[in-house]
């Protein structure tokens, strides 16, 4: 059985077989999720929002997901190494860190009076 998974903002998509986990499914969908442990749930670099959870759409966070992530679970927060697709989802990919810094630095320059 396949299923669809929508990688927002990058609008991805793609159809994969159901127990794969996200992060194989961004690979094959060519969206880059940054991570430094091999998927081993050790780093959490590859946190992502789940948009519009639905039960079931995902496996159910264990031992080591839930210890590294704790209450950010209940914000829709999962670890793309470890949460399998059960069902259709859509997740929104974390902003680039380099990018963010660039991002909030251009926001600064903009509101600076001395320009």
């Amino acid at each position: 059985m396949e299923y669809e998974v929508r990688f927002e903002p990058a609008g991805k998509k793609l159809k994969v077989r159901k127990g794969m986990s996200l992060l194989t499914a961004a690979r094959q969908a060519r969206v880059h999720i940054a991570t430094r442990c091999g998927g081993n749930a050790g780093c959490l670099m590859c946190k992502v929002k789940v948009l519009q959870p639905e039960e079931g759409a995902l496996s159910a966070p264990e031992g080591p997901e839930q210890r590294k992530l704790g209450s950010l679970i209940g914000e829709n927060m999962r670890l793309a190494c470890q949460a399998k697709v059960m069902g259709p989802v859509v997740v929104e990919l974390p902003e680039d860190p380099l990018k963010a810094a660039i991002r909030k630095q251009l926001e600064m320059q903009q509101n600076d009076d001395l320009w």
